[in-house]
């Protein structure tokens, strides 16, 4: 019976294990540019683009224009010949006509306009792209931060299991008198510290933890599991960043207004048809409420615009300047940050060595300690110390190892990889 139970457990304690949620890394790298308040964006620009080229198309279409008039003349067109039989027009006149134009010939600027449309659009969405690319460092910040928290919990752990060992040791020897009494209230009150820390660390976690959720728009409790990321970089200036991206697509756009402007000069010709009902019509000598028409063709061309094309292309010029200075100077300042990072990660590489060392100083140091303590020689308040001091040493190896882990990961980013 004590056997089936405790077959029991371990399937319980597998099953459970199996159910608590993991993630990765780059699992939170695709939540946030999925789910992040941004990418509602992504649709909005597409609905208004797309408004915006229908309304642009609309100027093929006929237009009509519906006009209705009513109108008294202080003087009106008389024949001077007596009389002549022909009766004036009546001084007061009405009139309502029906037009419709039609755009025949426009030179293509409708389709140049739908291409600067295009490009605005294509320019917006790999902004919003670049804002979302820039969260990944964000993510690394609290991603890490995380993982410290855990390991820094695991090694204050480990210190309160070594404390409360020996702490039974010290009662025992208190207990025989080869330990001074009040001994074991040092440690007790060390244990008390840690406590301490314990709620400090799971608070800040907490807090980390709500912070990456409501970025990454995924629930996460404190008992998720932080996968620890494997990552390898390439030490090479080369960045393949969407600002890169974003810096060609704003050139596309100003050269489509380029064309646009191209076609601003352009003949336009349009059909026109006019029909209505007037009193007078277009017989202007019969006082009667008539019917009319007119039909026709209107050629439109602005022979000449004081330069302003000119000056507009002028400034397009100056804006396709402006962007590639914006191109060399992202590129400088991403060298620079790469350069940062490399140097920081060669840095803690070597500092990782040193703790490594340090490391194993401080626990020979501790095991003599240990035997000290045990004959008496010192007191508990150095032992403390020097278990502290490991602690500490312990700690900054693990702190180190996060910060080059996060440091890889920046550099990452910053390349564009």
């Amino acid at each position: 019976m004590k056997t089936t139970f405790s077959i029991l457990v371990f399937f319980l304690l597998i099953l459970q294990s199996n159910a608590q949620q993991q993630i990765t890394l780059e699992a939170c790298y695709q939540l946030v540019s999925e789910n992040y308040p941004l990418v509602k964006q992504r649709a909005l620009l597409d609905n208004k683009n797309a408004l915006e080229l229908d309304a642009l198309n609309t100027a093929k279409l006929p237009q009509l224009n519906f006009n209705a008039e009513a109108w008294y003349q202080s003087d009106v067109t008389q024949i001077p010949i007596p009389n002549s039989g022909v009766e004036p027009p009546n001084n007061d006149q009405y009139r309502a006509t029906l037009s419709v134009n039609q755009l025949i010939y426009h030179g293509g600027s409708i389709d140049a306009s739908s291409k600067v449309k295009s490009a605005q659009l294509k320019t917006q969405q790999k902004q919003l792209e670049v804002s979302l690319y820039q969260l990944k460092q964000r993510i690394n910040q609290l991603y890490f931060s995380i993982l410290l928290s855990n390991e820094s919990f695991s090694l204050l752990k480990a210190k309160e299991i070594q404390l409360e060992t020996k702490l039974k040791e010290v009662k025992s020897g208190i207990q025989y008198g080869t330990i001074l009494p009040s001994s074991d209230k040092m440690i007790e009150a060390e244990l008390l510290r840690i406590k301490q820390q314990f709620l400090e660390i799971n608070n800040n976690k907490k807090v980390l933890i709500e912070t990456l959720s409501s970025i990454i728009g995924k629930p996460l409790s404190i008992s998720t599991i932080f996968q620890e990321p494997n990552i390898s970089t390439s030490l090479t200036p080369t960045a393949q960043r969407p600002e890169m991206e974003l810096f060609q697509l704003k050139k596309e756009e100003i050269e489509s207004q380029e064309l646009l402007i191209q076609k601003d000069n352009i003949p336009k010709l349009v059909g026109f048809a006019s029909g209505g009902i007037g009193n007078p019509g277009l017989n202007m000598l019969d006082n009667t409420f008539e019917p009319f028409y007119i039909v026709g063709m209107k050629l439109n061309w602005n022979v000449f615009d004081w330069n302003a094309n000119k000056k507009k292309r002028e400034s397009l010029i100056i804006n396709k300047d402006i962007v590639n200075n914006e191109t060399e100077i992202f590129q400088l300042n991403t060298n620079i940050e790469l350069n940062q990072y490399q140097t920081e990660i060669d840095k803690i590489s070597k500092n990782i060595v040193i703790d490594s060392e340090i490391i194993q100083l401080r626990k020979d140091v501790l095991l003599a300690t240990e035997s000290q303590l045990k004959n008496g020689v010192i007191t508990t308040s150095t032992y403390i110390t020097e278990l502290t001091n490991l602690f500490e040493a312990e700690n900054m190896l693990v702190t180190h190892n996060i910060q080059l882990e996060l440091a890889k990961a920046n550099y990452n980013i910053t390349q564009g990889h």
